[in-house]
């Protein structure tokens, strides 16, 4: 088994960027790794809930879907799940990842940590695609962007720093 472990700045609060990673309309922003569509994003952010996400790529139009559980949760600083493709992707077994958030001056440090990986090839694999989404996570924030909200409650919330 082998993990991966990538390290992210991102400009807005921590609970925002909570909401990014938990929420459904958050997770529809970013996840996949590069500018294809989320077809579904589904989420249930709690001890037990479940997640489920379907993304196509602009590579080559192939659609991949991950699915799993919240394993912990601790509002606005950790997330823990459990990670398994669907539909015939040929990795078997369960991995993990942690999503620790920190304030820091800039906004949060994003720490991404997919664990139990299989192998080093499927780790290869793994960051290349989490290295892209995270780079859509971030640009999504980006300073003067017009996506540098949140939403919260149903309302939009700006990032004006910490």
């Amino acid at each position: 088994m082998t993990s991966l472990t990538l390290v992210r700045r991102i400009r807005a609060r921590p609970q925002i960027v909570f909401d990014a990673v938990t929420t459904a309309e958050g997770i529809a922003q970013w996840w996949g790794p590069d500018a294809g569509p989320v077809l579904v994003a589904e989420a249930d952010a709690r001890i037990g809930g479940r997640y489920r996400v379907r993304f196509r790529r602009m590579l080559d139009s192939t659609e991949y879907e991950s699915s799993g559980e919240f394993l912990e949760i601790v509002r606005p600083e950790r997330v823990v799940m459990s990670w398994r493709w669907k539909d015939g992707v040929p990795e078997p077994g369960e991995s993990r990842v942690e999503i620790t958030l920190k304030a820091v001056p800039e906004g949060t440090e994003l720490t991404f940590v997919h664990s139990q990986l299989r192998d080093e090839e499927t780790r290869r694999s793994h960051e290349e695609g989490w290295t892209g989404a995270l780079d859509k996570l971030e640009a999504r924030f980006a300073a003067g962007s017009p996506t540098s909200e949140g939403i919260r409650n149903g309302r939009k919330e700006s990032w004006k720093g910490m």
